[in-house]
């Protein structure tokens, strides 16, 4: 959803800057290995020992980003609560930020995360036995700590006074322009679905790498044979 382009560009920027510089790479490799020669196969090499290198450190990067936090389970609910304080210092920097939550705020409210929900779970029981997405648990309800009855999925007595003195519970309100779009718990939800997609991401650059290492390989075994086949003549 386009609710994550202000902190998902680094993606984007990323691949589209990994796509040019393995095109590149390609070609040169392609030329040194038509032409025998070792300047083109030279620059091949270390052009795909570059491409290795970004690839190791932005999955150990990755890695460390994602190796905290956990949810915490909700009693009479299904689903997950998450707290934004377990999340990495990155995390807590790009969703703390004015400018960024501003953005991911208005296309929040936009979509249908919340604004389904009552659509989805007609009935009280429903939703109580729903899995709800880290979003959707953060942003479009109010903390379970604040001892707000549930009317339905998307209805909160709010006269009750809140058990907790959590500062989201003041925030949280029943129009679909407000929620809890502001809250802590709703950052944490997408930092939770930040983290998800960052580990698909590593796990899948994991494999990339194990590839590329034996192209790297087969690389420099073609390499060695055009140094060797010019020393015969």
């Amino acid at each position: 959803m386009h609710a994550f382009s202000g902190i998902s560009k680094v993606y984007y920027t990323s691949s589209v800057t990994m796509v040019c510089v393995m095109s590149f790479r390609s070609v040169v490799g392609f030329l040194g290995a038509q032409k025998n020669n070792s300047i083109l196969l030279w620059m091949y090499l270390i052009i795909l020992f570059l491409i290795l290198l970004g690839i190791l450190v932005f999955t150990v990067l990755a890695f460390i980003i994602t190796n905290n936090a956990t949810g915490h389970n909700v009693a009479g609910w299904r689903f997950k609560e998450y707290h934004l304080q377990d999340y990495n210092k990155w995390f807590l920097k790009e969703l703390n930020n004015t400018h960024n939550w501003k953005r991911l705020q208005s296309c929040l409210v936009k979509s249908d995360d919340c604004n389904n929900l009552s659509k989805r779970y007609k009935t009280l029981k429903q939703y109580k036995s729903a899995k709800l997405t880290p979003i959707e648990a953060g942003c479009c309800r109010p903390p379970s700590q604040c001892g707000y009855p549930a009317a339905n999925a998307s209805y909160y007595d709010l006269s009750f006074h809140p058990i907790s003195p959590d500062n989201d519970c003041k925030l949280y309100r029943n129009s679909k322009a407000i929620k809890c779009y502001n809250c802590d718990s709703c950052k944490a939800g997408v930092a939770e679905y930040m983290k998800t997609e960052w580990r698909v991401v590593a796990i899948f650059n994991v494999v990339l790498f194990v590839v590329l290492s034996i192209i790297y390989f087969v690389g420099c075994c073609a390499r060695r044979n055009a140094a060797s086949s010019r020393s015969k003549f």
